[in-house]
């Protein structure tokens, strides 16, 4: 038998495989059809020397097709007493932004209350906020709190729309976009998906980007959204979108109409100590192997350690700051230069840098 006998042999076995997949998969009817005719004309190429790549690409697509939670969702579970426990668990203070989120999870749990089977079509979430305010911790709150999967999108620097909305299959190398890839990744066609810091997206693809967002996020076009790659339309309108930005000033005022704003506010020193003795120091001692015995502060530095290079919105420096102190003091005690350690004003200077 000849090698390419040999390869007709395995490509039309792998078809019929595929052909199964295709059968017990979700698909919409008429994309079902549509996928088995393609399936059909590989198997008629089979005689030529030209179905390899042909093939290639048709299996490359109809695994992307059978991935897809076409009608797959997870349940919905809104419970405004866990919510509000997963909220303070991962937040201090914020208040005013968790009431904005608890009273949107209300409205929604009572839409599905008055009708069970009617389809909740949930506005976008816009949280707006200096950078390391907790905007993204607080998606990923919204999505445990509400029981869905929870998948992040990354916009800075995103280059261009295809990025999002995937390249046809007539093209090289052609693959679906960011929206199709995340349902994928999030296994229900009901996910959060979270798009992260919209406003940093390319200066010269702007403008296309915020068209794409517009459709993703109206509730009267996302049923029927066009990944060029996939070349169906996906309903997404079951999918709750939240949205990050650190400003506006670079968000389509088209979008912004289509958005639910949700300020973030700047944390307080004294919310930031809080959060840095009962929320970071703790996750931070055990990162690096410590415990509250070996390295501990004392209350008179704390207000030193959260503004040690003026003023700063979020908590990242202040996060940074106790990172390198409980590396240094790691590494002093495994090199024997001390077993325990208290921080306070007579020796903060040698852990943290002021300038």
């Amino acid at each position: 038998m000849s090698q390419f006998s040999v390869k007709t042999d395995l490509v039309s076995q792998e078809l019929v495989e595929l052909q199964t997949k295709l059968n017990q998969s979700q698909l919409p009817p008429d994309l079902l059809r549509q996928a088995s005719s393609y399936l059909q004309r590989v198997q008629r190429m089979l005689n030529s020397n030209h179905y390899t790549q042909e093939y290639d690409r048709l299996a490359h697509y109809v695994d992307w097709l059978v991935s897809l939670p076409w009608n797959k969702f997870s349940p919905e579970n809104i419970d405004l007493v866990k919510a509000q426990k997963i909220l303070d668990a991962t937040h201090y203070g914020m208040q005013e932004p968790k009431d904005r989120i608890l009273e949107y999870l209300a409205t929604l749990k009572l839409r599905h209350h008055q009708d069970p089977q009617a389809v909740v079509k949930p506005p976008a979430i816009f949280l707006v906020g200096l950078v390391g305010t907790g905007k993204t911790t607080f998606a990923y709150s919204i999505a445990q709190a509400t029981g869905r999967a929870f998948v992040r999108i990354p916009f800075g620097g995103l280059g261009s729309a295809r990025d999002l909305r995937g390249r046809s299959r007539l093209f090289p190398e052609a693959e679906p976009g960011a929206i199709v890839k995340a349902l994928r990744e999030a296994k229900f066609n009901n996910p959060v998906i979270l798009l992260d810091e919209i406003d940093r997206v390319s200066a010269q693809q702007r403008a296309d980007i915020m068209g794409v967002l517009v459709e993703l996020l109206d509730p009267t076009q996302n049923h029927r959204f066009l990944d060029h790659y996939i070349d169906y339309p996906l309903d997404l309108s079951r999918v709750l979108f939240i949205a990050t930005a650190n400003n506006t000033a670079h968000v389509a005022t088209a979008v912004l109409d289509r958005l639910e704003v949700i300020q973030m506010p700047s944390y307080t020193d004294e919310e930031k100590i809080h959060i840095g003795r009962f929320y970071l120091l703790p996750k931070i001692l055990r990162r690096n192997g410590l415990t509250s015995e070996q390295l501990s502060f004392s209350q008179e530095v704390w207000p030193l350690i959260v503004r040690p290079l003026g003023f700063d919105a979020g908590i990242r420096t202040l996060e940074r700051t106790l990172e390198s102190v409980a590396r240094k003091v790691a590494r002093q005690i495994v090199e024997g230069q001390l077993k325990t350690i208290i921080i306070d004003r007579s020796n903060y200077q040698n852990y943290i840098k002021t300038f």
